[in-house]
This record gives structure tokens, sequence and C-alpha cells, in this order.
């Protein structure tokens, strides 16, 4: 699939790392670095603009390694970038460690992925189909 992208950012576009990767990394676009306190959240720019085909979304992730070793995540995970979006993709990154954390210029801060979606139309009805389950939530799969 090809999608249209405009980069106002001194960075690479987003690549996949090996032939099996879901995910693209997002690098900051920053004049400046950025001090992330603890319990501090941030929208970072990307420079990234894209114009994705009618049906497709963008999802923004956390980076596991970012989240695991530096307690960085992303806020609103998955953020959604619909297809008739045209800004610059920002992400909300949070710091959840006890230490500061420096975001630098080009620093791989999430992954997108870009994957279709279908469009729901409602059948309003008065019952719903019995299950097993039934509706039965919140743990209550799994349990004798």
């Amino acid at each position: 699939m090809k999608v249209k992208i405009v980069n106002k950012s001194a960075n690479d576009l987003p690549a996949y790392s090996t032939v099996h990767s879901a995910g693209m990394d997002l690098r900051a676009n920053l004049e400046k670095e950025i001090v992330l306190k603890p319990l501090e959240r941030v929208l970072v720019p990307t420079g990234l603009f894209i114009e994705l085909p009618e049906g497709y979304e963008a999802q923004i992730r956390p980076r596991s390694g970012l989240a695991l070793k530096k307690g960085i995540t992303v806020l609103n995970t998955p953020g959604t970038i619909d297809a008739d979006y045209r800004g610059e993709i920002g992400v909300i990154l949070i710091n959840l460690s006890n230490e500061d954390f420096v975001i630098r210029h080009g620093e791989r801060i999430c992954q997108m992925i870009v994957s279709s979606h279908e469009t729901v139309q409602w059948e309003l009805t008065e019952k719903l189909d019995d299950t097993v389950r039934g509706a039965g939530g919140f743990g209550h799969t799994g349990k004798q």
C-alpha cells in the first residue's frame, strides 16, 4: 500500500526495522530537548503529516524497550490517526519512572501501525443472541 507523507522534520521517513515488523518507529522532531519529569506528560511533535486511504487508521503505540527500560509510554495507547486527519502527528508521552527522561531530536519515541478497520452500522434490537459466556466479564472467563 502506498501512503502519501509530508516530512517537515530532519529525520528519515518511518521504516520497518525487519521484514516481519508490524510497526515503524517514529522520531521526535525537536528544536531543543525536552526534560520529561516523573509523572509529567508532553505532546512530542514528529514533523510528519500523512494521508491514509479511506478504511484505514494509524495506531500510535509505545516502544516496549523505552517502556521497560525507562518507564516512558504513550499516554493514550493506542493513539488513533484517522484517514481524514491532515495535521502533524503528535505523540503524547508520559514518564512513569522516578527519574527525569530527556527526549532529544531524532529519538525513537513510539511505533506506528497502519491497519484497516470497518465502519459499523448499528442494528437496533431488543435482545442479543445467547452465548455460553453471557454477560460475564472482568475476569469471568477461566473461573470454574
